[in-house]
């Protein structure tokens, strides 16, 4: 383990005072190194990872009957191909009234940012509450990024409810 090197003194001594000798030591290490390596396996087996994180899924009612959604707190947004964006206010299924459609795109200046937020803002002005409920539905030439996109809107605008929904054939035509 450890050893201490001691060595006769040489010459002799006459009467005067001779320092103390210095004495060589030497500390082998190898059972302090297995003891960390032991240690460091013992914390990485007990210890917990890091759990993966994954985002909530609501999942439509099983009984059939559908949560009503009053149209003046919808807005639709429909995602096409090469990145563009075809949004309108509510839900877009009274065929005596149809939706007046508007395009836009993910700029930062007058984008679907700035729609969401005056959006939100009209609907907590007219119900005094945050519900705004936004119906995210893609066309199929749309790609998986902006899905993303408009998820990643969602969560910086603070919009609680949102669904991505199925796309309705007269929806594609907006686009053609």
């Amino acid at each position: 383990m450890a050893e201490i090197n001691t060595t006769a003194p040489n010459g002799r001594h006459c009467g005067k005072r001779t320092r103390s000798n210095k004495k060589s030591t030497r500390v082998d290490m190898t059972p302090m190194v297995d003891l960390g390596f032991l240690l460091i396996t013992f914390f990485m087996l007990t210890t917990t990872l890091s759990q993966p994180k994954t985002m909530d899924l609501l999942m439509p009612r099983s009984d059939g009957d559908p949560m009503s959604l009053a149209a003046s707190k919808a807005l639709t947004v429909i995602l096409g191909p090469q990145g563009r964006i075809a949004w309108y206010e509510g839900i877009g299924d009274d065929p005596s009234q149809p939706p007046q459609v508007n395009y836009t795109s993910f700029a930062n200046h007058n984008g679907i940012r700035d729609i969401i937020i005056r959006k939100k803002e009209a609907v907590s002005k007219a119900f005094h509450q945050n519900d705004l409920m936004v119906l995210i539905k893609a066309d199929k030439q749309a790609r998986y990024e902006n899905v993303v996109d408009i998820m990643d809107e969602m969560l910086i605008n603070q919009v609680d409810r949102y669904a991505i929904v199925d796309i309705h054939p007269k929806e594609e035509a907006y686009f053609k």
